[in-house]
């Protein structure tokens, strides 16, 4: 009779190695790829950071859950809470991901620019949307700012992590973003280029860097009408970055340029580089991916490796920007040109300012 072999307990199934606890653990690791195709004759290395590839579908996943873990430890958000915040849409989702797990309600304030998609796609996660209009002061009760700030106040229970202030944000980046680009390139990394919105991503990834080395170069893309680049507050068509006011969340001595983007050069070149190297782009990833072809082509220098932070996918803008009808409609397509027409070498940078001639704020 042969002896019976033992047999080891296995772990339960939620305790095996690889499967994680829920779905905010799976946020970061994002990828590097090359952009050879899209930057064909430049002599610079162009890699782009797919943040698309967190959960939700964009950076902002980084800081959602660092933002309401903070505000627990500071007793400021509490079991059967309410997240209020005013949101492109990105940050939306992330804190509503977080949001499904820890068990709170949210309510997101949004501005009429801002796709359909975005605001579908929040409701789906269970969360209250409120549209305000775009086209009115930050100061103004309409906004968006304030509104979110009216209900905050007057939701029981409601707490807002307000992205442009919270330093949690930034935090997320230099623990997160940060050292994954410097790990990824081995250090190798010359050039970090982050489309603007609260600041928060260049900021502490940038910061991070320049600890690393501090001759790596930082560069903000910003679109036509916001303040980063120094220009006046004015409307522009692109989504989810720019600002009108100056965050707190964002640090000034951190970008060593700032290149201005038009809509038409955001928009046509995510198109033109989706086609070429099978990324579905967003309008923010056209503006860091033209910002950084821009500075490459300057640089006579096959050692130099830029990385581009793209936030996020087309996905959310399948009717906008990936409709050529709608493109036409806004003056960003002629009536006869083909978006394959485009070449982002045919185009210039408006302005590429070092840091220290931007107006700052005060």
């Amino acid at each position: 009779m042969r002896p019976r072999r033992s047999r080891r307990r296995r772990p339960p199934l939620a305790d095996r190695p690889g499967i994680l606890a829920d779905v905010t653990a799976a946020v970061g690791r994002t990828p590097l790829v090359g952009l050879d195709r899209v930057a064909a004759g430049v002599r610079p290395r162009i890699v782009a950071k797919l943040e698309h590839m967190n959960p939700g579908g964009s950076v902002k996943d980084r800081i959602a859950l660092p933002m309401i873990e903070a505000a627990e430890r500071a007793g400021l958000l509490r079991p059967g809470g309410v997240i209020v915040e005013p949101t492109s849409g990105n940050t939306g989702v992330g804190l509503a991901q977080a949001a499904a797990v820890k068990g709170y309600r949210c309510i997101f304030v949004m501005a009429d620019k801002q796709s359909a998609e975005k605001q579908a796609l929040l409701r789906a996660y269970g969360a209250e949307v409120i549209v305000c209009p775009t086209d009115v002061d930050p100061s103004d009760e309409r906004s968006y700012y304030r509104v979110s700030d009216r209900l905050a106040r007057e939701t029981p229970g409601a707490w807002e992590p307000d992205q442009y202030s919270n330093p949690a944000n930034p935090e997320a980046h230099y623990v997160t973003t940060g050292p994954e680009i410097w790990d990824a390139t081995d250090g190798r990394v010359t050039h970090l280029v982050v489309s603007l919105g609260t600041g928060g991503t260049v900021s502490g990834a940038g910061r991070y860097l320049k600890e690393r080395n501090p001759e790596v170069v930082i560069v903000g893309a910003d679109p036509a009408g916001s303040v980063y680049s120094g220009d006046a507050p004015g409307a522009y068509l692109t989504e989810g970055i720019g600002e009108d006011f100056w965050p707190v969340t964002y640090d000034t001595s951190i970008c060593d340029l700032v290149v201005r983007v038009s809509d038409r050069d955001a928009m046509l070149t995510a198109r033109f580089a989706t086609a070429r190297e099978g990324i579905l782009m967003g309008e923010s990833c056209g503006t860091a991916l033209w910002a950084t072809l821009q500075v490459a082509r300057s640089l006579d220098d096959a050692d130099a490796l830029f990385v581009v932070l793209l936030p996020d996918s087309g996905r959310n803008y399948v009717g906008k920007l990936y409709n050529d009808d709608w493109l036409r409609d806004r003056g960003l397509l002629g009536a006869a040109e083909a978006v394959s027409d485009y070449d982002w070498r045919a185009t210039q940078a408006e302005v590429v300012l070092r840091g220290a001639e931007i107006p700052q704020p005060g």
